[in-house]
């Protein structure tokens, strides 16, 4: 994966044309992953309910898990507000929005009007039972996965063929995603290649600055913050970085945290969280914990006003931190998303011209990546904390497998709330 990372850069930069001729291959790897997304999420979320004994616990969990995505995400949101305040990035741009196309403000606004909170709820229910599937939206698999978790659960000793037919549906699926994920290095090289030749390294300009506080916020985010919260976990996010470094090369590459789920999913039972909490906190984190999005959101809405010359108060600011907490909720994995989400807070909260937005066009892709990168150690933090909280993983032996290679770790009936058989090695 690094090595298809920096051929496809060295491609981009030697030759552009023939490198934004490879824009397919990232596309055929993402949609080949997205299409294992929903069937994935689907019997993992079944199987992990349905087993479940104690169903209060499936209520304790999501409460939980809301509560540490809302406190977690907006204090990356608070943290984003407060160094683009301090680095002012956009001064002395002196940008006059007059001189940008319109149409691109206009677009996006269209896009970001879905967003709302009325729609964002309703979007929730799928217009029939497989429309879900077919949409690929999270929300709508989760909804429809948890009733039918439960109406397993209703029919008993009935439901046992079912439950025992999706599990080995799953052990399927991810057979299949074992196979797609060695084609992870040519998209990559692919995504990688059309980025680096269709924007160019020499293209940032005067826009690097923000990229690079951008960078820089969202990795001291990831030490310190998330840092703190594993140190008091009982597990180091270093070693964690480690464990899942073949999931980062593939969001790097990809510039979406979705192509990496499946990963994760595994990755987080092979440490000992049990089959149901991971199959409810890293779906329900893509939506409701988009840390890397939370800071990217108030960071670029700030630098647009810095760079047009918009004045804005301290009451206007936290009127922006305010919107930002629930439109940052409704983007997802996707590439992106995070840039949909920061137009409708423009346009809920229009303190910077729409037509700004033109601004960060070129340079989204780069920010992407750093976004979902975040999103997705956020994600993977998050569930080994409320799996912690559940008591489903002692530290001792979280440790143990942190240290280890994750071929070598196998799970055990005393890590897990439910036993069930060992998950299938990752390629």
């Amino acid at each position: 994966m690094l090595i298809a990372v920096v051929l496809g850069i060295m491609v981009g930069r030697l030759f552009p044309e023939f490198g934004k001729s490879l824009k397919p291959l990232g596309d055929a790897f993402i949609k080949l992953v997205k299409m294992m997304i929903a069937p994935i999420i689907f019997c993992t979320v079944v199987h992990g309910i349905a087993s479940m004994s104690d169903l209060k616990k499936l209520g304790r969990v999501g409460v939980k898990s809301l509560v540490y995505f809302e406190v977690v995400s907006t204090f990356a949101l608070i943290i984003g507000l407060v160094v683009v305040n301090i680095l002012k990035p956009g001064a002395g741009f002196n940008i006059d929005p007059q001189t940008l196309d319109p149409q691109i403000g206009q677009t996006y606004a269209q896009r970001a009007h879905s967003l709302g909170v009325v729609s964002f709820f309703l979007n929730i229910i799928p217009n029939t039972l497989f429309d879900a599937f077919v949409s690929g939206d999270l929300l709508q698999v989760l909804l429809v996965s948890g009733l039918t978790a439960f109406a397993l659960t209703g029919l008993g000793e009935r439901g046992k063929p079912l439950l025992h037919a999706i599990e080995s549906a799953s052990q399927l699926l991810f057979g299949i995603m074992r196979i797609v994920v060695k084609l992870a290095p040519i998209g990559a090289f692919g995504a990688m290649a059309f980025t680096i030749g269709g924007y160019g390294l020499g293209a940032l300009n005067r826009l690097v600055a923000l990229m690079l506080a951008f960078y820089a916020t969202a990795a001291v985010f990831v030490i310190v913050v998330l840092g703190a919260i594993a140190a008091a976990s009982g597990f180091s996010i270093t070693r964690f970085l480690v464990y899942i470094k073949e999931e980062l090369l593939l969001v790097l590459g990809t510039s979406s945290s979705e192509t990496a789920l499946p990963g994760m999913i595994q990755k987080m039972r092979r440490l000992g969280c049990a089959e149901s909490t991971v199959g409810l906190v890293i779906p329900t984190g893509y939506s409701f914990n988009p840390d890397g999005t939370s800071i990217y959101m108030t960071m670029a809405a700030i630098f647009l006003a810095q760079a047009t010359n918009t004045p804005l108060s301290l009451g206007q600011q936290l009127t922006l931190l305010l919107v930002a907490m629930i439109s940052s909720k409704g983007a997802s994995g996707v590439t992106g998303a995070g840039f949909v989400g920061l137009a409708a807070t423009l346009a809920v909260v229009p303190m910077a011209p729409m037509a700004s937005l033109a601004l960060l066009v070129g340079i989204d892709r780069f920010m992407s990546e750093c976004r979902a990168i975040t999103n997705l150690i956020g994600n993977g933090v998050a569930t080994i904390v409320i799996s912690r909280w559940e008591g489903e993983v002692s530290a001792e032996t979280l440790r143990a497998n942190l240290s280890n290679s994750p071929e070598t770790i196998h799970e055990t009936k005393t890590e897990r709330a439910a036993p069930r058989e060992a998950t299938p090695t990752e390629p």
